[in-house]
């Protein structure tokens, strides 16, 4: 019998279920510590079409905890180290990818470019995460999306649930208010961890457009964060149902239900 690289696959979900995944496009927004992750298991998963966008080059601080980061990558562009990764896992792979930080009418542009089964948004800067999900929400295309996993340190506490379901992440904290400024208080899935974030690895930096602190990171949290958004595109395409029993705040409740109503 001739060998099949997705055979485990196969074997676990069915060569019909196996197609959907084959079938599948999915767009993954940043390839740092969390995405580059969430790509591979996509890819080792068996999605057939993968669309992955990052501006950025491989650094010398990435060695701690990102996939692509070796000596030898050191100056890289993300996007390159991935794509030759991946189709060495699976030569078969439609893959397309953008070398550049997406924002603003380029974002929407790019959203617009194919039809995708699912997005998976790893990005950990304020305001491109939030203008991502936003749009992505107002097109209809179903997310996942990573909260911080900077200043974290065990793994159980980590949550799959609805972006309404996060609480004690200043991430997540911060995006659900401006969401609900534009009129979103539900839909998007997060992953994320109330975890405390210690004083002690939060660090201010200057001269950064993107970012005015630096925090500290374990290697295994970005890679488990990336691995459980990876989990959430492949369940959701199989048709699972995925549910939290986390508490929704009362205040959110009653908005929905009273938009419920407005709708009907």
């Amino acid at each position: 019998m001739q060998e099949n690289w997705s055979e485990r696959t196969e074997l676990l979900i069915g060569s019909q279920e196996y197609l959907k995944l084959k079938n599948a496009h999915v767009l993954v927004i940043g390839l740092g510590g969390v995405g580059a992750y969430a790509a591979e298991q996509l890819v080792r998963a068996g999605i057939g079409t993968l669309t992955m966008i990052d501006g950025d080059l491989i650094h010398l601080t990435n060695l701690n905890r990102q996939l692509p980061a070796l000596m030898s990558t050191l100056g890289q562009a993300k996007t390159e180290v991935l794509a030759q990764r991946f189709k060495q896992i699976n030569p078969d792979l439609n893959l397309c990818y953008y070398t550049e930080y997406i924002r603003d009418e380029r974002m929407i542009e790019i959203l617009n470019a194919a039809s995708y089964d699912y997005l998976i948004d790893a990005i950990d800067t304020l305001s491109p995460k939030l203008y991502l999900l936003y749009h992505a929400y107002q097109l209809h295309i179903p997310v996942v999306s990573a909260m911080g996993s900077g200043g974290k340190l065990n793994p159980s506490q980590l949550h799959i649930c609805d972006i309404s379901q996060t609480y004690m992440c200043p991430l997540a904290d911060v995006l659900r208010k401006r969401l609900h400024k534009l009129g979103i208080y539900t839909g998007i899935y997060a992953v994320f961890s109330p975890e405390e974030i210690p004083s002690r690895s939060v660090r201010l930096v200057e001269n950064e457009l993107n970012k005015k602190t630096m925090v500290g990171t374990i290697s295994y949290m970005p890679a488990i964060v990336g691995c459980m958004c990876a989990s959430v595109v492949v369940r959701v395409l199989l048709g699972y149902s995925i549910s939290s029993d986390l508490p929704v705040p009362r205040n959110i409740k009653k908005k929905i239900a009273s938009e419920m109503k407005i709708n009907t």
